[in-house]
């Protein structure tokens, strides 16, 4: 590869920061241990905020946007990796204050590195991305609770997008009924066909909720936040858990306490960016273990690094499906 990379690189004009895709030198990356020959990134909500500046994301400029990479190992200062090891990276700051991955080559800290599991191709730990790396950590929160199938359905909010369709299609491989929580009633079909055994239309969550309703969920995973997470937890049975991973909807928590010291309900916040190594790499084995790579690539497309500023404004509109896979060197 030339010493010129094309990149999405946020960058301040007229006092906004905005994503855009240049040329730049390999040489502008910052002299970390590990240089990488990024093949893939995606599209998660985190960096829609990042690359139209909707979001206080990029703490300084210019910087690469993407907030997930994965590639090979062509150089490294570091001896724990290996010249064309197979390695992924999410969250740590990248698209923060660390140089992200829609890059066609990015440098990044040896510490922040994982190994691709044997059983996942590059492309398919891109189709999984943060927002199922996430859902992975947020299901097994679920399991660590010792919430088991026989204790009624999961609810998962959010449904349609990253997090909520790959933490479908992990808790039907465990054999939990799913109930999906979507706006999009035309996604029915697809929600099903992915491992929902219910549908809920999104208004029936996301309004004022009293302090305690009739319990229908042994668990929860949202990532819209807001009256939404609060009517999930006034609805989940004694001794449950909600996994709170998001924010789509607002990050105000209309809730009481009367969840918590009546049911026993715990709310269990999900951190993908800063989480421990140790569940890091569990839950990457897990997915690895877990998903059907067929039929994720099913609720996956692949676009090119050149699109990457106008999917961001539609993951934030709510029109994206699924995952995007982005092919940097598309």
């Amino acid at each position: 590869m030339s010493d010129s990379i094309r990149a999405i690189v946020a960058e301040e004009q007229d006092g906004k920061i905005k994503g855009r895709l240049k040329t730049i030198s390999s040489a502008e990356l910052a002299n970390e241990d590990v240089l990488i020959d990024v093949a893939y990134s995606t599209v998660n909500y985190k960096d829609g905020l990042a690359v139209t500046g909707k979001g206080k994301i990029c703490r300084r400029t210019p910087l690469v946007c993407g907030i997930d990479l994965s590639g090979t190992v062509r150089e490294s200062r570091d001896p724990t990796w290996k010249i064309g090891d197979r390695v992924l990276v999410n969250g740590y700051g990248l698209s923060e204050d660390q140089g992200g991955g829609y890059a066609q080559q990015q440098r990044v800290k040896p510490e922040f590195l994982v190994h691709v599991p044997d059983s996942l191709s590059l492309y398919d730990t891109m189709a999984i991305g943060t927002a199922g790396y996430t859902a992975m950590l947020s299901v097994n929160a679920v399991l660590d609770h010792g919430v088991k199938p026989e204790h009624g359905p999961v609810v998962v909010s959010g449904a349609a997008g990253g997090v909520g369709s790959v933490s479908i299609m992990l808790l039907k491989q465990l054999g939990y009924q799913v109930a999906a929580v979507t706006g999009r009633p035309e996604l029915g079909d697809y929600l099903k066909s992915i491992g929902a055994s219910e549908i809920v239309d999104r208004t029936e969550l996301a309004r004022d909720a009293k302090p305690l309703e009739k319990d229908r969920w042994a668990a929860g995973i949202d990532s819209v936040g807001a009256t939404t997470l609060a009517t999930i937890l006034a609805q989940t049975k004694s001794e449950g858990l909600v996994a709170a991973c998001g924010l789509a909807g607002g990050v105000g928590l209309p809730s009481t306490v009367m969840p918590f010291i009546i049911r026993g309900v715990t709310l269990r916040g999900i951190d993908s960016v800063q989480c421990a190594m140790a569940r890091r790499v569990r839950a990457w084995a897990d997915l690895g273990r877990l998903l059907d790579t067929k039929a994720l690539a099913q609720v996956s497309v692949t676009e090119p690094l050149s699109r990457v500023p106008e999917l961001a404004e539609e993951i934030l509109a709510g029109k994206i499906r699924g995952r995007v896979v982005i092919d940097v060197n598309a």
